[in-house]
């Protein structure tokens, strides 16, 4: 094709640069196939590769896409290319990994397209011994959230749970544990109440999904499985519960084998879930609750076993704290986008680390259906006006605490004088409350409905989310916190440097520092000090004489 038919090739079926197309104008090859880390030919494939593979394309000018034309290939060819690269990027699947070469037939300028493939399961592709991606427009060395997530993919033939052990039977499932599912089974499958005396043992697990075919797969060991029947499944199925003081220290613990089904109530009765009282405003009796709701033990705990990437050969955990909160957590990586999609945008998860499992559990009612449990587990707490659940994803774990009294006063009271707040303003208050970073759009969000004040990282809970509270100490927080405007602050100068004559900038520091933001660290007070002495020495009220040292202008 013509230099003019290849430009409006290009502007047809590659029009924008993404995460999935890069437009490279090179020139000399010599030294931009494998050159300098980050800028060379094998970083785009690796970045490209890394996310859902796509195209480079040398050499066309950037935005217009011009061809410009390789003008010098130094020793490579449209032949031993591939071989060159393939050789330079790790993982790089060689079998779907194309390049063409367009010559055009009128100016005699030639392209090359490299077709990019999708990185292989589980195997980032790496350039100068590291794995890179798109972020927007730049090309950077890739974050542990994307290799994790790329470390940890699925397949569903890799489900753990679906594995059918051909050595057990019958026998080794527990009855205690398979009468305990029948009854579960029944209150959430009513449909089948008249059929279900004619069921025997093994019917019903195959229409509960503990088995396949009459087969016995790991999941119906996990859930009615016989605790000697534990080696089918390795030492590492299990639960341990444990008890700590307050300064972390270990005071008693206990660990339980399969059958699951039976033993969460094991762990449940463990747990201490003693009453919380806490005096109502504008009374003196009581309100009496369980510092945690049964189901946000039960639901965190069944989560765990439900979501366990049970390869990593690791045990559940429940840890009791005496502080009054509970630590629950299981091994693998949290699948859904974020704990946020799954409650406020109602976004349970698309893919299952365990479908066979989390299916079986589902019928005997174990876990709730299509994510609602995590949402439930955050209502529960707000309208005790405890702090919501955080959740932690490092070191390849799941790890959610559960708070089983208020730790802050003053905001479980404005939660309460602010009825009308949804699930979504009290998630991002309690970041606020904790001190947590925020994402821009949400403090876009924030600010919106007039819920926070102050920049980032420095804001504080707005005069109108305090003011229904009526409460003094809250108010005089917020004052200290928003501080006064700059006039103020520049009066204040004026007025010291008037009466002392002749000021070091030390004595304006004591004066003005610990009367800003505590919102603020000490260099950003220092900086606010210099800007309100630069404004005045503009507007000709002061000068420096002397090192450190200002006075009125005369």
């Amino acid at each position: 094709m013509t230099e003019l038919e290849l430009k409006k090739y290009l502007q047809l079926n590659y029009p924008f640069e993404n995460e999935k197309c890069e437009w490279k104008e090179f020139k000399s090859l010599k030294n931009c196939i494998a050159g300098k880390k980050g800028e060379d030919v094998i970083s785009y494939i690796s970045a490209i590769s890394n996310m859902e593979g796509g195209t480079l394309i040398i050499d066309v000018q950037d935005k217009t896409l011009d061809i410009v034309g390789i003008s010098d290939f130094s020793d490579y060819t449209i032949e031993n290319i591939k071989f060159r690269i393939l050789g330079n990027c790790t993982n790089l699947n060689s079998e779907t990994f194309n390049i063409e070469e367009i010559r055009c037939t009128d100016t005699e300028k030639i392209i090359w397209i490299f077709q990019i493939p999708k990185h292989q399961y589980r195997l980032p592709v790496y350039a100068h011994k590291k794995a890179w991606q798109r972020i927007d427009n730049n090309l950077v060395e890739m974050n542990s959230s994307r290799l994790s997530t790329i470390l940890n993919e699925l397949k569903q033939m890799d489900d753990w749970t679906a594995v059918i052990i051909d050595e057990a039977n019958l026998d080794d499932l527990d009855e205690t544990a398979i009468e305990k599912a029948k009854k579960e089974f029944l209150k959430r499958n009513p449909k089948y109440k008249e059929e279900f005396s004619t069921w025997n043992n093994q019917k019903f697990l195959d229409k509960a999904g503990l088995t396949i075919k009459s087969k016995i797969t790991r999941t119906a060991l996990l859930l009615v499985g016989k605790e000697e029947a534990e080696h089918y499944l390795g030492s590492f199925a299990k639960i341990r519960w444990n008890l700590k003081t307050v300064n972390n220290l270990d005071k008693d613990f206990e660990i339980y084998s399969i059958p699951f089904i039976l033993n969460i109530d094991e762990v449940y009765a463990k747990i201490r879930n003693l009453k919380y009282r806490y005096l109502p405003d504008g009374t003196l009796f009581p309100e009496e609750v369980l510092r945690y709701d049964p189901f946000n033990i039960r639901e965190p705990l069944n989560n765990a076993i439900a979501h366990q990437d049970y390869s990593m050969r690791g045990r559940i955990n429940v840890v009791e704290f005496e502080d009054d909160h509970l630590v629950f957590s299981n091994c693998g990586t949290f699948l859904p986008k974020s704990v946020e999609d799954v409650v406020i945008n109602d976004a349970p998860e698309e893919i299952y680390r365990n479908p066979f499992l989390v299916s079986a559990m589902k019928n005997l009612g174990m876990i709730e259906t299509q994510g609602g449990g995590i949402r439930k587990i955050f209502n529960f707490q707000k309208e005790r006006y405890f702090p919501l659940p955080d959740y932690d994803f490092s070191n390849q774990k799941v790890k959610v605490t559960i708070t089983g009294k208020i730790l802050n006063e003053d905001f479980a009271r404005i939660l309460k004088k602010n009825p009308d707040l949804s699930l979504e303003d009290i998630i991002l208050l309690d970041k606020v409350q904790k001190q947590k970073q925020l994402h821009v759009d949400e403090l876009t969000y924030l600010r919106k409905k007039e819920l926070i004040e102050g920049r980032k990282p420095n804001v504080y809970l707005s005069f109108k989310a305090i003011k229904p509270t009526n409460d003094e100490d809250l108010l005089a927080e917020y004052i200290t916190n928003k501080s006064f405007d700059d006039a103020h602050f520049k009066k204040m100068i004026l007025e010291y440097i008037q009466k002392g004559g002749s000021v070091k900038r030390k004595s304006i520091d004591n004066l003005i520092i610990p009367k800003l933001s505590q919102t603020l660290s000490l260099t950003q007070k220092k900086i606010k000090v210099t800007n309100y002495l630069a404004s005045l020495r503009k507007e000709n009220k002061i000068q420096s004489t002397a090192y450190a040292t200002w006075e009125i202008c005369k």
